[in-house]
């Protein structure tokens, strides 16, 4: 999968927390922080039901997994959010 690049600005607090979250070693590495958190806002956006105490990569393949097998009713749902 080719990744575009992008460049975002953060004050110097939000930076110091996704360092120690590298530091820590939940991530790898910055980009990889930032990615998962921006996958957490859009599924949880778009489905809402994502926790936070899983890697939301897995979590996400999980629910497009289910999804793409079960049969559901977009507007049942969409009354839901």
């Amino acid at each position: 999968m080719v990744m575009e690049t992008m460049q975002i600005r953060m004050n110097k607090e939000l930076v110091q927390r996704v360092d120690t979250l590298v530091q820590t070693g939940i991530y790898s590495n910055r980009s990889d922080a930032i990615r998962d958190a921006v996958r957490r806002l859009i599924l949880n956006d778009l489905v809402g039901i994502l926790s936070n105490n899983e890697n939301s990569v897995k979590q996400i393949k999980s629910v497009r997994k289910r999804l793409s097998k079960e049969k559901f009713n977009l507007e049942e749902i969409n009354k839901i959010s």
